[in-house]
């Protein structure tokens, strides 16, 4: 599966699959941390934890599942396709051979490229996922007064509405955070990965360990990340923050700094899981094309 030395196609298969079994790993978390982050009521993870079990059941963890599933494996497949192939452009570019091994300053560019180009995609992912996962939070505030217990139907009705209520521009709603959590995120996802694997697996024949980057990652990513699901759980009809900044400043007036920090152990909890399984499904996925 490769056009050329430097672009290969495996990287993006490789990455569909990684995606899809990170996904199925990590969703229950992360509606735990969309809850954490975006709504109220919640004193820390154990309770919000119990709270959604007792009111939505074990199912209320799966909301919104089925998009992430069939969108960000895309997502993925993208994001392990343009970092892989990226290392591999900047080292034709300097070094003339697009297999000599990525410097750090290399490493670092391709992470921060990825992180900018993953946003074009990945803040309408984010924000549907979002939406669909907030729907029991959305929904009780007394505040708000709609026709049917459910704002969307599932992930095509809530596109087709946020096109209707807010045009394309609602569907990145939240991708300037977006930004600024994912060019220093990716960063911090790849480059610590890439130089454990080298350290833990000189052979490049053999099976990399899972690296805790995830984890690295989503922690420091955390006050970024609050911003952002609080920016895309906002929806029209109770339209709260005209912007990033404002969205920071009336977080931190109303609930303090700490605010910033909600979801940190979430995030650190699911981040080892999905970025091992994810990082692992990936390299046997590219052990697999690559030896058959």
């Amino acid at each position: 599966m490769q056009t050329s030395q430097s672009f290969r196609l495996d990287d993006f298969i490789a990455g569909w699959i990684g995606g899809a079994s990170s996904v199925v790993v990590g969703h229950p978390l992360d509606t735990v941390k969309t809850r954490l982050q975006a709504g109220k009521g919640y004193s820390n993870m154990l309770h919000c934890v119990l709270s959604i079990y007792r009111k939505e059941t074990a199912m209320g963890f799966f909301k919104g599942m089925s998009f992430p599933l069939a969108s960000i494996t895309v997502y993925n497949s993208m994001v392990f396709g343009i970092f892989s192939n990226t290392q591999r452009l900047i080292s034709k570019y300097r070094y003339g051979d697009g297999r000599r091994p990525c410097s750090l300053l290399d490493l670092t560019v391709a992470s921060m490229l990825t992180g900018l180009a993953s946003v074009g995609l990945g803040a309408p992912v984010d924000l549907v996922k979002i939406r669909l996962q907030m729907q029991t939070q959305t929904l009780a505030r007394p505040s708000v007064s709609l026709p049917s217990s459910r704002l969307y139907r599932g992930p095509v009705h809530c596109i087709s509405s946020v096109l209707q209520t807010e045009g394309v521009s609602g569907l990145y709603r939240g991708a300037g955070a977006m930004v600024l959590r994912d060019v220093p995120g990716y960063a911090l996802y790849f480059i610590p990965y890439t130089l454990i694997c080298d350290f833990l697996t000189p052979d490049p024949n053999s099976t990399p360990h899972p690296a805790p980057s995830g984890s690295i990652s989503w922690v420091t990513a955390t006050p970024a990340d609050v911003v952002k699901s609080r920016m895309q759980a906002d929806a029209q009809l109770q339209r709260k923050y005209r912007g990033i900044l404002h969205c920071i400043l009336h977080s931190y007036r109303t609930e303090g700094a700490q605010v910033f920090f909600r979801g940190t152990s979430v995030n650190a909890v699911r981040g080892f899981p999905m970025s091992a399984t994810m990082f692992l499904t990936y390299e046997m996925s590219l052990q697999f094309f690559r030896s058959s």
